[in-house]
């Protein structure tokens, strides 16, 4: 299982806006620059985080985003599947009717195994968390 660019660069987005929207709104312009992201496709994201209700943007000068929740409301597995959709590395471990061979494939429990492995993880990995990991790791930043 690989997570697309856009997958990982909405993961960084939300934790820049977490870490820098209690001043207020983030603009997009500010968040790309310091994540060394195009502002361009930063737009594509942003338009799926707020259709998800992840993010709210708000209009006019001083303008930007914002989170819709406190930080240690989001996952890490929100965010992604907000992007990628299944996190599942093949669509039976999503969905058993997905093979007419699932009852009788001995490799589906590897899969199974595979998908709630990172659903463990990602599902228990807050924004908050990743505030204060970031904290730990630029303490200088």
């Amino acid at each position: 299982m690989k997570i697309s660019t856009k997958g990982r660069y909405a993961l960084r987005l939300m934790l820049d806006i977490a870490l820098n929207g209690e001043a207020g709104p983030v603009s997009l312009r500010d968040a790309a620059e310091r994540q060394e992201i195009s502002d361009k496709y930063l737009e594509q994201i942003v338009t799926k985080l707020s259709r998800a209700k992840l993010l709210r943007s708000v209009r006019g000068a001083g303008g930007g985003y914002l989170l819709t929740r406190r930080p240690e409301e989001y996952t890490v597995g929100e965010i992604l599947r907000c992007l990628e959709g299944s996190l599942a590395p093949v669509g039976c471990a999503e969905d058993a009717g997905f093979c007419d061979r699932a009852g009788r494939c001995a490799t589906a429990e590897v899969w199974d195994r595979i998908a709630q492995a990172v659903n463990q993880v990602v599902d228990n990995i807050t924004l908050a968390d990743l505030m204060k990991r970031h904290g730990e790791k630029c303490s200088g930043c």
